[in-house]
């Protein structure tokens, strides 16, 4: 069984940075190509970046291209999204995901393993 958890998340002001995690136990994390998703209230999950499984190839929302930095160390099993310059669109409940394929995509009901989500909340 694969577990993903999420960290990072808080409460910031508009221009700030925050630093996501996602520690993937139970099952070699190299196996995996990761993504990051997020979600509001009443809106549909949303794609905010991934990550191929050798860490070769990313892929961004267009919106995030500038601001945020999907990264994951495949020694510390650990995904990250560096997120600068934050705005209060960005709020939401963020989650990663694990798919069982060499490459990424945007497509969430192609991610086989999801964490519980970490929330971020930006304030204008």
């Amino acid at each position: 069984q694969v577990q993903l958890v999420e960290s990072g998340g808080g409460l910031v002001q508009t221009g700030d940075s925050l630093r996501l995690s996602c520690v993937v136990s139970g099952r070699p994390f190299s196996n995996y190509a990761m993504g990051w998703f997020r979600q509001t209230p009443g809106k549909e999950r949303e794609f905010v970046a991934a990550i191929n499984k050798n860490g070769h190839g990313s892929y961004k929302l267009y919106s995030v291209k500038d601001r945020f930095t999907i990264s994951r160390d495949n020694v510390a099993n650990t995904l990250f999204l560096q997120m600068n310059d934050l705005k209060p669109e960005d709020t939401a409940v963020y989650y990663c995901a694990a798919r069982t394929y060499y490459k990424a995509n945007d497509i969430g009901d192609e991610y086989d393993y999801w964490g519980q989500g970490t929330q971020v909340s930006v304030s204008s």
